[in-house]
């Protein structure tokens, strides 16, 4: 057998895999072949969605289910032994693994991440694999395990026979906080981005400490009864008899299977606890309060409970004045975990400061980067009287008929203070006018007020813009919020992927956190979020993939200007696309509207070789204030664009105007005219110059916008990046004319040639050399492909001629 012959498959069959097993590993428990740990990220161009590569390794070896300890890159034997060292290093560090190898089928090397061994790499013949208990060892001496300790970390995770298994940083997070309370450390914080299966996380911690007998009572914190009753009848279902919800409202809640189920009660209509229990799970605001009679926990005595787990908790519960604050202080000997997306770090509250550092952080930039949460595009919406402010005629009377305060009022004083009626009727306009132009106006929709009075004046205003279809149906556009009892009652309506209605929400702060709303597709934000931390719970709404109703992606309308907070430094998830409506553009971003081939209009993108197309156009789309407001009518309100933002190269949103951007840009991509010049001539597909500036996030349509849509790319970058004076297609082609460049040519050759001169003046068409474009008219009433590329000489002498007349179109500088 030739070994060189045989692919990198063959490698890991004939000889990695017979090296591990001797060393003792278990085929069928410890070790995994090819393993997937990412999704692939989801790429938004337009209304095409594709994927990307998944990541995977050649093989994971695991101590117990879910314990990866080593990791080994494959090659095929043309490679060195230790070629896919670095690759699985990168591997090794998202997985968390300690232990990398690489191996060609000739031996391995073998990379130490703890630093524990006296040589960071060594080469290993294939006989000298290391067996599991000398891995075990090294690891459990890296991350400092008494026999104990071990014994925690070496209860299994729950499994229900499914084949579900968590994800790796799921993984990641649930052996981190083991690990972590197993050596004693009795505050510990978990942060993830919304969507990421926070609950799951908790589930499989918690499960893992009360099978092991470390942890015997446990209680589950949350501040939304949906939260509770959601947990208990998905994740925590296999706790069974052992949980209880500390509530006397008995209730009967669906799975995510669809089966139904009474929730069990720990307390009974006087409030009196039952202790027989092990897992609880209570409300805040349920087990305390401002009088002492509310501070039902104070019923439990301080050592009862010896883990509690806080949901959501950025939301003051660390916070020292909190009134939640009072029931971990109570239960302070009890080990407590927090779970949060955003861990809040202010001048008066800081999660860290009571939790501790995080033992995990899953971020919604990493998230995104690996497909398993939906990118999203912004779409900032600059109204004149939020930008201009607005000041009252002299004399000017309100609603009631009292004269207005002659002030300036601004963007934080509408629809908290000051009602411009107009206002919300644009807004709602312009929202119902996106859902038109998307082509989907049943994408589920959330839309944030200032308060639940704003709420209520939105949703009638999105009533009238969609009066055919609340005709079809009153729950179409609902509004959701604290006091209304018939829209929170749709509330489980909205979230269900299955369930039609309600399509639009309007809410105040009910859906900003917490709620798994999976098919949501359009957030607007109608009011000012001022906290980072909201801001990103907000967003959170949107980014969960729901793959069955092709959800890939969300877009976020934003009208009160704050997607600011994208400039933030702590904010780690950039948005995919960034478009202004300026008054008479429409609000759908260009990209989205649909390309009319006939017309001339650009291709539409396709995937690269290692993206899957996942979604795109044809496929089949599956099933406040307290105070008196003052109102004023009859203002007008209109659209303007205030400012354009961009996203540089390192990712950060900078403020200039679109052509010093593209200036700037330019100039860091050709040093000089010269450079351009000669990379443009030497091109010899002049298409993928511009290909690679749309790559690298500076598309240049939309300068052409601003400066002539008959400029060619070429003159384009001359002009804004090197001030020449720009020369239209039109210019270019008669200056070819004139100088008689096709003399030489046959005259079916030069009809040809003639022929391509007027489609890139008309088209501005770079890839002429293609011949493809012979099939097209007017060339197919010319002669068939083959008679025309023959008048050239064959089809060498054809791309020969095109190259000679671009080089001719692209003569003059000047």
């Amino acid at each position: 057998m030739d070994k060189r012959s045989l692919t990198e498959r063959d490698i890991c069959t004939k000889f990695i895999l017979p090296a591990v097993k001797s060393a003792g590993w278990d085929e069928m428990l410890q070790v995994r072949e090819e393993v997937y740990f990412t999704k692939g990220r989801i790429i938004v161009r337009g209304k095409l969605v594709t994927r990307g590569k998944a990541k995977k390794a050649d093989f994971v070896l695991y101590y117990k289910p879910n314990i990866p300890i080593a990791l080994i890159e494959a090659k095929d034997n043309n490679h060195s032994v230790g070629d896919g060292i670095q690759q699985g290093l990168d591997y090794a560090a998202t997985l968390d693994i300690p232990f990398v190898f690489s191996s060609n089928g000739d031996g391995f090397l073998f990379h130490d991440r703890t630093g524990l061994s006296n040589t960071k790499e060594a080469n290993l013949g294939l006989d000298a694999f290391p067996s599991p208990a000398d891995l075990w060892a090294r690891y459990r001496a890296w991350k400092g395990l008494d026999p104990e300790a071990e014994q925690i970390v070496l209860q299994d995770y729950f499994d229900d026979g499914s084949g579900k298994a968590p994800r790796y940083y799921q993984v990641n997070a649930v052996n981190a906080a083991i690990e972590a309370i197993a050596k004693g450390r009795d505050r510990v914080l978990l942060v993830m981005a919304t969507g990421t299966g926070k609950t799951y996380t908790a589930f499989q911690i918690i499960w893992r400490l009360w099978k092991a007998g470390r942890k015997k009572r446990i209680l589950f914190l949350a501040d939304r009864n949906v939260l509770i009753d959601q947990t208990m009848v998905n994740d925590f279902r296999p706790f069974g008899a052992a949980m209880a919800k500390l509530s006397t409202n008995a209730k009967t809640i669906e799975r995510q299977d669809g089966t139904t189920v009474d929730l069990t009660l720990a307390l009974d209509r006087k409030r009196r606890i039952d202790t027989a229990f092990e897992v609880y799970l209570g409300l805040y605001q349920a087990i305390t309060g401002p009088e002492e009679r509310q501070k039902l926990y104070k019923e439990f005595s301080p050592g009862f409970f010896d883990l509690i787990v806080i949901d959501e908790c950025h939301r003051g519960s660390a916070a020292d004045d909190s009134a939640w604050r009072e029931i971990l202080d109570h239960f302070s000997g009890a080990t407590q975990i927090g779970l949060t997306a955003t861990p809040k770090e202010t001048e008066y509250v800081s999660n860290a400061d009571y939790f501790g550092e995080p033992v995990f952080t899953y971020s919604l930039r990493q998230g995104i980067s690996d497909g398993f949460l939906a990118p999203y595009k912004v779409i900032k919406v600059h109204i004149d009287r939020d930008v201009e402010g607005y000041r009252p005629e002299l004399g000017q009377l309100d609603r009631d008929g009292n004269e207005v305060e002659d002030r300036i009022y601004n963007a934080k004083d509408f629809d908290r203070t000051l009602v411009l009626d107009d206002r919300t009727l644009l807004t709602a306009r312009k929202i119902t006018e996106f859902l038109k132009e998307s082509g989907d106006r049943f994408q589920k929709t959330i839309v944030f007020c200032v308060d639940q009075e704003h709420a209520a004046r939105m949703r009638q205003a999105l009533v009238n813009e969609n009066k055919d279809l609340c005709d079809d149906n009153h729950r179409y556009v609902m509004r959701i919020t604290g006091s209304d009892k018939d829209g929170q009652d749709q509330l489980g309506n909205f979230l269900d992927p299955e369930s039609r209605y309600p399509v639009i929400v309007t809410t105040s702060r009910l859906l900003s956190t917490g709620v798994d709303a999976q098919t949501c597709r359009l957030i607007v934000l109608d009011r000012p979020v001022g906290s980072m931390t909201e801001f990103k719970q907000i967003v959170g709404r949107g980014t969960r993939v729901h793959e069955d109703t092709k959800k890939f992606y969300f877009t976020l309308i934003d009208f009160r200007g704050a997607t600011n907070h994208f400039a933030d430094p702590e904010f780690d998830g950039d948005p995919v696309q960034i478009y202004v409506a300026n008054e008479y553009d429409p609000i759908t971003p260009p990209d989205d509207t649909v390309t009319d081939f006939d017309e001339g209009d650009q291709p539409p993108y396709e995937a690269g070789g290692d993206e899957t197309v996942v979604d795109q156009p044809g496929l089949p789309q599956a099933p406040g204030n307290q105070g008196r407001k003052i109102y004023v009518d009859g203002v007008g309100a209109r659209i303007i664009a205030e400012r354009v933002e961009y996203l540089d190269e390192n990712g950060k949103l900078v403020t200039e105007s679109l052509r010093d951007f593209t200036k700037t840009a330019l100039k860091k991509r050709f040093a000089s005219l010269d450079e351009f010049l000669k990379r443009w001539k030497s091109a010899e597909r002049k298409q993928a110059i511009v290909e690679e500036l749309e790559a690298e996030g500076l598309p240049l349509d939309a300068i052409a916008d601003e400066l002539g849509k008959n400029l060619d790319p070429f003159d384009l970058i001359c002009h804004v990046a090197f001030d020449k004076k720009p020369l239209t297609r039109r210019e270019r082609a008669e200056n070819v004319k004139k100088r008689d460049v096709f003399t030489k040519y046959s005259a079916q050759a030069r009809a040809v040639l003639d022929a391509l001169l007027e489609k890139y003046r008309d088209e501005g068409v770079l890839n002429l050399d293609d011949a493809n474009v012979l099939k097209v008219t007017p060339f197919t009433a010319m002669g068939s492909v083959m008679q025309l590329i023959k008048a050239f000489g064959g089809k060498e002498g054809f791309e020969r001629a095109v190259h000679e007349m671009q080089d001719a179109i692209y003569q003059e500088t000047a």
